[in-house]
């Protein structure tokens, strides 16, 4: 394989910047030529292609975002968009694309596969919503962040003697909520997955917890919900207590990779060379088990992934 090509789409995650660092310099050990694709899918219909060397991907492993810049492309989910994405690999000659993203990321891989393109996909996102991997890039980061931030409005919370319900990010996934909730020790966490009644489960549980002694309370709450405004009323209304909202944003989307993270987009970005340079195409590199493993696109795409409700439980049992 003479040149293959790397793009980052959706909403950039934390060790995407390693990912991409891992396929370039996995490739050049090869002898294979690799082009980056500036502005993911838009860059690719506009044929928006930069060289990529051993030293151009020097000392981005520590850093957040993607060199390559991303956006989202409206244009690219149309038959017209995709035929002038392909054209554009085959001018540029372009044998191999590995594409970096989520959900709709991957469709776009699917489809250029489908039109003779061989594509690989790597799961960056921080919601680790993609059925068929255990892990995504960015999650790891993006829950440290949240912690952080949570662990500094405790403060606050204590000296205030207040209620603070925090929004956190995952689209309509609840794992950062829930794993956030339970390393901060949060009185509730709210997310998608798991039923809940504002009355029973938030507000009466405040109300038992203050008649125990407990003085501040933090309520974690998945953005997917679209709850935040009406929750914190409620509680305002139910308990008479000072209550404040913190939505916590794009700030969860920044920052350093943490190692975890760092390690997984290296592990993965070389995976998704080896799969090329075997002949193979149509892929989505996951991990299961703990291990690197990869599947054919339309497979994963069709997977489900069982949400840990068992750790929801305890998180509600711990946070009495």
């Amino acid at each position: 394989m003479k040149k293959i090509g790397v793009l980052t789409s959706g909403g950039d995650a934390p060790g995407m910047n390693a990912a991409i660092r891992a396929v370039v310099r996995a490739a050049l050990a090869k002898g294979t030529e690799v082009v980056g694709v500036m502005n993911g899918y838009n860059g690719l219909i506009e044929g928006e292609f930069v060289p990529l060397t051993l030293r151009s991907v020097s000392s981005i492993i520590n850093r957040g975002g993607t060199m390559l810049r991303t956006a989202r492309c409206e244009e690219f989910k149309t038959d017209e968009g995709q035929n002038k994405g392909v054209a554009q690999c085959i001018k540029e000659g372009i044998e191999g694309l590995v594409v970096i993203g989520g959900d709709g990321s991957f469709q776009g891989a699917r489809k250029l596969s489908l039109k003779g393109i061989k594509c690989v996909a790597i799961p960056g996102t921080i919601d680790n919503d993609i059925a068929c991997s255990e892990y995504t890039i960015g999650y790891d980061t993006a829950m440290n962040t949240a912690m952080e931030m949570v662990d500094k409005l405790r403060d606050t919370m204590e000296s205030h003697q207040r209620c603070s319900v925090v929004e956190v990010m995952g689209r309509n996934a609840g794992y950062i909520a829930l794993n956030t909730g339970i390393a901060c020790g949060a009185t509730s966490v709210l997310i998608p997955e798991i039923e809940f009644d504002i009355q029973k489960d938030i507000v009466d549980r405040l109300n038992n917890n203050k008649k125990l002694g407990r003085k501040h309370f933090i309520i974690v709450v998945s953005e997917g919900l679209n709850i935040t405004d009406k929750l914190s009323d409620a509680i305002k209304e139910g308990t008479g207590m000072d209550t404040k909202i913190t939505i916590l944003g794009h700030v969860q989307r920044g920052g350093s990779p943490t190692l975890k993270d760092r390690l997984m987009a290296s592990k993965m970005g070389y995976e998704a060379v080896e799969i090329l340079w075997r002949g193979e195409y149509n892929r989505v590199v996951a991990v299961h088990n703990g291990e690197v493993v990869n599947y054919d696109i339309l497979e994963g795409l069709e997977m489900t992934k069982e949400f840990p409700k068992d750790d929801y439980k305890m998180a509600h049992t711990l946070s009495i």
